[in-house]
């Protein structure tokens, strides 16, 4: 697997590896052979395609001490790691249905991304060049629709092509600017030469709140890992005609097979370095859908004990982290403390709210929202919830 999937070549010096019984092993760096030996346990076929595999599995790589901060470089960590094997017609389409997962993702973490182009690197690619210019292509058409722009726009009566260059992108903005086009959801830029080896791929930088920028999503075209592991799937005879009008042979030899193309999705990247983006992005005070203090339930007195018991069971059983403050001190110091420890929703239960089956509903930030019957309150915690509403 090492051989096949170029670890021994390019990635050994990062792996953490042991001699057992006079053979080499080693901790597992990354998702890819995994996923590429599940297709290949099978013969495919074109129907199935595009076939998705997912993995959140754990993840080692020898980074220097020097590179270690914090929950942004670590040395065990796991990926929100993706392979998507497709026939090279299918490119345009799945990568728009990535790019608009990471629009799903990135909104509700209420993160600015820009996207980026990244091409070949003419010393460095491998692989056949006008299969890279047509997958950088179709890239491009995809990013093109999904940031609403023009592949082709007139400038002082000539046509000039998009191609996220500054030059273009500039042109573009004074056209759109005189009205003649829409505004794009946002200009992309061309990232010249930094393609994989492999394949090309889009880049994706997400800006939080105090404008930094960091990359985390990616989305990479592979060429060359379906052709190492020998993976194949029967075409249809459509495109077993369209390959032998323009003299392409079938994979391994055999007409009836052509190689996918493999995508490599990721959308948080690395887990643990999302964590500490966003703890930062949010200064620890977590939305409601993602938190893990979501709401406390905090008696007047001790009598109410019972009630508070009562509205927790409740709220857990609607999905929600709800804990109690039971312990001994004034009620203002409960208050208090859950304020510090930032729950979302803090819910005071008197002796009225006990009688009339209700809580009296305030925020972290101090927002009275008044006495709630507890039903009421549940769907609308759960309609925030659901909705990634950032507000509470």
């Amino acid at each position: 697997v090492s051989t096949q999937s170029t670890w021994g070549q390019h990635y050994a010096e990062n792996m953490f590896q042991t001699e057992v019984e006079k053979e080499q092993h080693a901790l597992k760096p990354m998702n890819c052979p995994a996923h590429m030996l599940m297709f290949a346990n099978t013969s495919r076929s074109y129907r199935e395609l595009p076939l998705r595999l997912a993995d959140f599995g754990v993840l080692h790589r020898n980074e220097l001490s020097g590179a270690l901060s914090g929950l942004t470089r670590v040395r065990r960590f796991q990926q929100d790691d993706a392979h998507i094997f497709i026939r090279r017609d299918q490119i345009e389409e799945e990568m728009g249905r990535c790019l608009a997962f990471v629009q799903f993702v990135y909104e509700a973490f209420q993160f600015k991304f820009y996207l980026n182009l990244s091409t070949r690197n003419p010393k460095k690619f491998l692989g056949d060049q006008g299969l890279w210019d047509d997958a950088e292509a179709r890239l491009a058409s995809s990013m093109n629709t999904f940031c609403n722009i023009p592949a082709h726009f007139m400038v002082d009566g000539k046509p000039v092509t998009y191609d996220g260059t500054n030059t273009v992108i500039k042109q573009l903005k004074a056209a759109v600017a005189k009205g003649e086009y829409p505004e794009p959801t946002q200009y992309w830029a061309l990232n010249p030469e930094d393609g994989a080896f492999y394949g090309p791929k889009i880049d994706i930088h997400v800006e939080d709140c105090m404008k930094r920028k960091h990359q985390c999503a990616t989305i990479q075209l592979d060429f060359i890992l379906p052709e190492r592991f020998h993976l194949s799937y029967v075409m249809s005879e459509e495109e077993k005609q369209l390959r032998e009008a323009s003299g392409e042979t079938g994979a391994d030899g055999v007409t009836a097979f052509a190689r996918p193309v493999v995508i490599h999705r990721a959308i948080l990247g690395s887990v643990e370095r999302m964590m500490g983006i966003l703890t930062e992005h949010w200064a620890g005070k977590w939305p409601l859908w993602l938190s893990p203090r979501q709401v406390i339930v905090v008696p007047v007195s001790p009598d109410l004990h019972a009630y508070v018991l009562t509205v927790q069971q409740q709220f857990q059983a609607a999905g929600f982290y709800a804990d109690t403050d039971m312990a001994d001190g004034t009620f203002n110091k409960k208050v208090r403390n859950a304020q510090l420890a930032q729950y979302n929703i803090i819910l005071v239960c008197g002796a009225q709210e006990a009688t009339n089956q209700t809580v009296n509903v305030r925020t972290r930030d101090n927002q009275q929202h008044g006495e709630k019957k507890v039903g009421e309150c549940i769907q609308w915690l759960v309609r925030l919830r659901d909705a990634y509403d950032p507000s509470v």
